[in-house]
């Protein structure tokens, strides 16, 4: 028996024979749909690609395993995204002097004042060759708002459907174009403010990332006044919904789970983690309880969902089911609850999103300290550093062919073995700042540093 489902972009074909189901994935690129990296951490925000072996050494000095390196202009901290054989990228450029970018641990609030005119660009880039192919201007002008000395004005990542590219530059607005980079529509979604709730005065820069599910983009916008999450349709810009939300500035880009009985947005934050409905906004459950500086994605694994986050009192960890509903915050001494399976109120991450790679959990703290549980039980499996105690890490890991990639904020990649032992394969430097999380498809890892971006992958036979 076959069975054939489209949309406007893929097409999936179930074969049915003699008890044995074949999923066959079908793209406006062919049948390697599975290599596309559409959104900030690629499909469903995992940080996984499977299918092809992926480097564990590279030297950018001698060449060694370097497929390509392009200089990309300006300064950002938003990830490639990939579909077939083109990757896009966005970018903030100054129009005098080059802008200040302070990485490290260290505790600073303040902003960083640039009265003068910058470009928002979006670059799109040939995957194999790493060859420009065309630049579009998004915006010119002034910064509406500040940002913080390690935060750019182009931290936001596109999302692309192989189709069109959405671009997202929080207060400087919303672009559409197509994959040849011809304008499509543009949105200004009024003067968008990140930053720290307790002095407001500090501004940041915003870092979530705008998503496609089908024939709509999802954002996230959780800033010092009237934060919301809305849909708006992928066509024109229309708004479809928009759900205000009760919360402090948060950082975390929403993850679209389309599963077959509970599909929802699911979000982080501080007063309100939770999710909504794909096609109504409406809630569907919620809790409260967290650190107070919201920046890891949700990431779905096991028919759990898993959300961390640090700052202030709380630094928790948390696995929820994914039939949550209603409010399902912890009491007082509970660690677990009808829906969540199990938690911890400490050692969760402030910057990376944590990554699940088969049976186990991995959580990369900002200094550096790595924690692997086991996802299903919360079972903590080990807890060890990654590099010396003024390592930093901003960039969240990904992982393919049994490897998980740690980007350290001054350029060493931290190459970890998956599994419950902890061993450090390689550290591979970067000679640059590396403050955004890599992608990968077919093989290749690419890699954004201050001044450009890095294809890696071992040679083909």
């Amino acid at each position: 028996m076959l069975y054939i489902s489209t949309t406007r972009c893929h097409c999936s074909i179930r074969i049915l024979t003699a008890g044995i189901v074949l999923m066959v994935s079908l793209s406006p690129q062919g049948l390697y749909a599975g290599q596309n990296w559409p959104s900030f951490r690629g499909p469903s925000a995992t940080g996984i690609a499977e299918g092809y072996p992926t480097a564990a050494k590279w030297d950018l000095k001698s060449g060694q395993n370097i497929r390509w390196k392009t200089p990309i202009p300006g300064l950002a901290h938003s990830s490639p995204v990939i579909w077939g054989d083109r990757m896009f990228v966005t970018t903030a450029v100054k129009s005098e002097g080059e802008s200040r970018l302070k990485v490290g641990l260290y505790g600073d609030i303040a902003s960083e004042k640039e009265d003068t005119v910058f470009d928002w660009r979006l670059y799109c880039i040939d995957r194999k060759t790493g060859k420009v192919l065309w630049t579009r201007q998004c915006h010119s002008g002034k910064p509406k708002v500040m940002r913080h000395a390690k935060s750019t004005h182009a931290n936001a990542t596109a999302c692309t459907n192989g189709e069109v590219v959405v671009a997202f530059f929080g207060a400087e607005g919303l672009y559409c174009c197509d994959v040849e980079g011809n304008p499509i529509w543009q949105k200004d979604l009024g003067v968008l403010d990140w930053g720290y709730f307790r002095a407001p005065a500090a501004q940041w820069g915003g870092g979530s990332s705008p998503v496609i599910h089908e024939d709509m983009i999802i954002l996230q916008c959780d800033v010092q006044e009237d934060s919301f999450i809305a849909a708006y349709a992928l066509k024109d810009g229309a708004q479809v919904w928009r759900t205000p939300r009760d919360e402090v500035p948060t950082w975390g880009t929403p993850t679209v789970y389309a599963g077959t009985e509970h599909s929802q947005i699911i979000v982080n934050g501080f007063k309100h983690i939770g999710a909504y409905d794909i096609e109504t906004g409406r809630g569907i459950w919620r809790m409260t309880g967290g650190g107070d500086i919201p920046v890891p994605t949700p990431i779905v694994a096991h028919d759990l969902i898993y959300i961390t986050n640090a700052h202030g009192r709380m630094s928790p960890v948390y696995a929820m089911k994914l039939s949550a509903t209603g409010d399902i915050s912890l009491q007082e001494n509970e660690s677990s609850n009808k829906y969540i399976a199990w938690s911890y109120p400490k050692g969760g991450n402030y910057m990376t999103t944590p990554i699940v790679w088969e049976d186990y959990l991995y959580c990369c703290s900002n200094s550096g300290k790595l924690s692997c549980f086991n996802a299903t039980t919360g079972e903590l499996v080990y807890r060890e550093g990654l590099g010396s105690s003024s390592a930093a890490f901003s960039a969240s890991p990904v992982a393919a062919n049994g490897k998980i990639y740690f980007p350290g904020e001054k350029g060493d990649i931290y190459v970890v073995q998956a599994g419950p032992e902890f061993k450090v394969i390689s550290v591979n430097k970067m000679h640059e700042t590396c403050m955004a999380t890599p992608a990968i498809s077919h093989g290749t890892l690419f890699f954004r540093t201050r001044n450009y971006l890095v294809a890696v992958a071992e040679p083909k036979e």
